[in-house]
């Protein structure tokens, strides 16, 4: 699922305190806010002496995710369009007129996921391609795009995906294929230390019959996939993830 239009070339990621871009070093934002603000600041900085075409990932906290729960009735894109339209509405008011929605088709009869972005952020980022000469093929947000390169990985089998961010977590829940739940939760740095016990919270807080203990970490700093004995863990860097080619 894209914002825009699909294609791929230049690769660049977009996060709250550093600007990634495939075959350059990441340009790191000193004074960082959490806001989208910052990184778009420093993109046309970024973006001096490149050309052709580029593909952007967003990153989650720049993203606001809901689970549409699958509906045999609705049977065009449209119809998943207007009913997460009206998810968001319900859910966060008048604010969600402003942000640019879609919905990624996850599996063929499982849960959509929809994806809600701040539209001055879409715009705004258009125009910055527009004024570098290069064409913006396709804006998508990490997570969507993360899945995307390890579903083959995932197949029908069940999973965590814990998405590292500044003081964030983002954790999504795979169940034989399908998604069956996603947030985003405050994290400081020790949450490796008790990443399990988050985990398991989660697990009875969405009354699972049996536990998932294959767990996927896309993190930005070293992992230790043994420090949890009951989980099956494996680590993925968040820049590799940000930068791989669609």
């Amino acid at each position: 699922m894209s914002l825009l239009w699909p294609n791929k070339q230049l690769r660049i990621g977009l996060a709250p305190d550093r600007v990634y871009i495939s075959g350059a070093r990441s340009v790191d934002l000193a004074a960082a806010d959490g806001s989208w603000q910052a990184p778009l600041a420093a993109l046309p900085g970024a973006l001096a002496g490149q050309k052709g075409e580029a593909s952007v990932v967003l990153a989650d906290q720049f993203v606001r995710y809901a689970l549409l729960p699958w509906n045999e009735t609705l049977k065009s894109r449209e119809q998943w369009a207007a009913l997460a339209t009206h998810r968001f509405n319900t859910l966060h008011g008048p604010r969600a007129t402003e942000w640019q929605i879609n919905v990624a088709e996850t599996a063929p009869t499982g849960a959509r996921l929809a994806c809600a972005v701040d539209r001055t952020l879409i715009n705004q980022l258009a125009e910055i391609f527009v004024q570098a000469n290069i064409r913006l093929a396709s804006v998508q947000p990490f997570l969507v795009h993360a899945f995307n390169r390890i579903r083959k990985t995932v197949g029908n089998g069940s999973c965590w995906i814990v998405v590292e961010e500044p003081a964030r977590l983002t954790l999504a829940l795979i169940q034989r294929g399908m998604w069956i739940a996603i947030r985003g939760r405050r994290a400081d740095q020790g949450w490796r230390h008790v990443l399990p016990e988050i985990l398991e919270r989660e697990s009875a807080f969405l009354g699972l019959a049996q536990p998932v203990t294959r767990v996927i970490v896309c993190t930005q700093g070293d992992f230790d996939t043994e420090m949890y004995q009951a989980w099956r863990t494996e680590a993925l860097a968040y820049r590799e993830l940000a930068l791989a080619a669609e």
